[in-house]
């Protein structure tokens, strides 16, 4: 399908955002007459949205493991506890938020875009990142998805 159709699913490019990376996910089509349809979007980098999950997606059922590995290797776990048993993060891993926006096309079908920004508390961090799944981010390689 061409990217210029709203019901595309192809992989997109990531768009750069402050501190990371901002990837389309799913976009929703208003219907007129119904409950709004959803295209997943192929994404290289980031797992289709489990359909048992409904109120947000963790960061680790989010990114395959190929990325969870090397972000374990990078940059250390994700978290741990402490002396006092309390949970830490790890205040190098990213952040992951949803974003949504309104989008216009041609022919006056309006959609929202359902994206997942992924931002690195440090540049270095995000360089790395890049580096590590460039083709990813460009929507031209798949990474694995396999558990």
């Amino acid at each position: 399908m061409r990217r210029d159709d709203p019901t595309a699913i192809a992989a997109v490019p990531a768009e750069p955002v402050a501190g990371g990376f901002r990837v389309l996910v799913m976009r929703e089509l208003a219907l007129d007459d119904g409950p709004p349809a959803y295209a997943v979007i192929g994404q290289t980098l980031l797992r289709a949205p489990p359909r048992s999950i409904r109120h947000g997606v963790a960061f680790a059922l989010a990114v395959g493991p190929e990325v969870m590995a090397w972000l374990t290797a990078t940059l250390g776990r994700p978290a741990w506890r402490d002396e006092a048993g309390e949970t830490r993060r790890n205040p190098r891993w990213p952040a992951l938020a949803w974003h949504r926006a309104p989008r216009d096309w041609p022919g006056g079908t309006r959609t929202t875009e359902w994206s997942a920004d992924i931002v690195f508390p440090q540049e270095a961090d995000r360089i790395a990142f890049a580096h590590a799944f460039g083709d990813a981010l460009d929507g031209r390689e798949a990474v694995s998805q396999t558990a």
